[in-house]
């Protein structure tokens, strides 16, 4: 009897407690939803007004710096390094000698058929004058006359033998490493050293086929690279592919830069900016009022509701080009509404506001500035 008291009290404590537990907690829900019920603060926001801006537009795109000529120079014949007459990083002129294959054997060639066409010519003289007296026949005059001019041939072809054992700069340049050493044999196309035209330089870069009728021959271009920060080096597009890649759709460019201090190089990464002649009308907003999503760019505009409150609303946007921390919006907004410039992160579709401050100055008059991405 006295176990089963014992357990009816241990079950009445039980059941005070989590009734105490649970009664608590409906009460804190209730609190909550009292909370919740009530009308929210409106978010303190500043706000801007879109506005109409004559920006110099560009075309931005990435490519590479390409030489105007450069190759890897190798040579034609085999041989073994006799001279090399450069040093690695030097400036050459065409027609510089770069090395010199020993050359004993077709020196000795080319004495050897030298000496076989002189023998010839004096043949074909003596039966040349041997012919009108008729001493000779006119065909022992053509023999001769053949045998001499094949000797000649053989002599010509002995000496382009020879001179390819000297290997020149084929232009002006600015050679690489050295890649032989003095005694090193050479078998044919071995390269020798990397040789480079460095002023003028390319930019080779890829644009859409959408931005063709946006884009010309002599067009000014803007040229930045990794190596020179800050420092832009100008130049104009020269050459515009007449076919469009039936793969990705894009049109391949080239664009021609003065580089007289050797400062580019080829194969550097390069930001190409193609400037457009004329001023466009933008509508532009601050980058801090425009939220960059995945899905799409969008802003909160501002407006009244019926009870003459302040709103925002989300907005989707097409943006464009940026310059001095402004983006201009391609789609979506027109100049004069007026938008969230700052606290985008705690708003909603439809959500309360007031503004704190507001920017409401109108730029002069931009035409000429640069634009950028």
């Amino acid at each position: 009897m006295r176990l089963f008291v014992r357990f009816v009290i241990v079950i009445l404590l039980l059941a005070a407690i989590l009734g105490g537990i649970f009664g608590y907690k409906y009460y804190q829900m209730g609190q909550m939803a009292e909370q919740q019920s009530q009308p929210q603060p409106p978010a303190e926001v500043s706000a801007t007004i879109a506005r109409e801006e004559s920006w110099l537009p560009e075309i931005k795109a990435t490519g590479s710096l390409e030489a105007v000529n450069g190759i890897r120079v190798a040579n034609e014949v085999p041989g073994v390094v006799d001279n090399i007459n450069f040093e690695s990083g030097d400036r050459v002129k065409a027609g510089d000698v770069l090395i010199r294959l020993n050359a004993d054997i077709d020196q000795a060639a080319v004495r050897t058929r030298r000496a076989e066409a002189q023998l010839a010519q004096q043949e074909f003289r003596r039966i040349e004058d041997l012919l009108p007296r008729q001493a000779v026949s006119q065909s022992r005059y053509d023999e001769a006359k053949a045998t001499f001019d094949a000797a000649l041939a053989r002599v010509n072809e002995a000496e382009a033998q020879l001179n390819k054992k000297t290997i020149r700069a084929p232009f002006d340049g600015a050679v690489g490493l050295r890649l032989v050493d003095q005694g090193e044999y050479l078998a044919t196309g071995s390269a020798i050293v990397e040789i480079n035209m460095l002023d003028p330089i390319y930019a080779d870069y890829t644009l859409s086929e959408k931005e063709l009728s946006r884009l010309n021959t002599g067009y000014d271009v803007a040229v930045t690279v990794a190596a020179v920060p800050g420092e832009a080096f100008d130049g104009k597009v020269t050459a515009i592919n007449s076919s469009v890649n039936p793969e990705t759709r894009t049109v391949r460019v080239r664009a021609t830069l003065a580089n007289p201090e050797r400062i580019l190089r080829p194969g550097m990464f390069a930001t190409i900016a193609t400037r457009q002649p004329e001023p466009e009308a933008m509508t532009t907003l601050p980058r801090t009022a425009i939220s960059y999503n995945t899905y799409g760019d969008f802003v909160f505009v501002i407006e009244e509701n019926d009870e003459g409150d302040l709103v925002v609303n989300r907005r989707t946007v097409t943006t464009g080009n940026t310059r001095d921390g402004r983006a201009a919006i391609m789609e979506g907004l027109e100049k004069g509404e007026r938008v969230v410039s700052k606290g985008l992160l705690r708003l909603r579709a439809g959500q309360k506001i007031s503004i704190q401050d507001e920017d409401k100055n109108q730029p002069e008059d931009q035409t000429g500035a640069e634009m950028s991405d």
